[in-house]
């Protein structure tokens, strides 16, 4: 994954890319997906399964004749998953220092409210 901070033509706009996935970031296995296609879907490894390492997130496809259409579906899949999303967003909010910003502002809710005046105390004569 390249977060070097490259930048990219979008339209008319540059905007600085966070993250990158390269084929480093993503296992992928191949296996013979069965099913319709005859002897093609039988005999190739047309069934495609990424895994992100990082996330541990999971894509699969074999619902085409060919690898490159399962490749290319499998990859949607995987980075659709709830698990992938969950940690786009941690970092993106690392690289944004959102991350740091949330938890200091956590930190001054949680310490406001457990200021004295804020808390009630009651005894017990059991």
């Amino acid at each position: 994954m390249d977060t070097t901070g490259e930048k990219a033509a979008k339209g008319d706009a540059m905007k600085e890319l966070l993250i990158s996935l390269t084929k480093k970031d993503v296992k992928m296995q191949t296996f013979r997906s069965g099913g319709k296609g005859g002897q093609n879907q039988n005999k190739r490894d047309t069934g495609v399964r990424f895994v992100h390492k990082a996330s541990g997130a999971t894509g699969e496809a074999r619902d085409s004749r060919t690898q490159l259409t399962n490749k290319k579906a499998a990859f949607n899949r995987l980075v659709k998953t709830k698990t992938f999303q969950a940690w786009l967003k941690i970092k993106i909010a690392e690289k944004s220092g959102e991350a740091r910003d949330t938890e200091r502002r956590a930190t001054a809710w949680v310490e406001a409210q457990m200021a004295p005046e804020n808390l009630k105390i009651e005894y017990s004569n059991a």
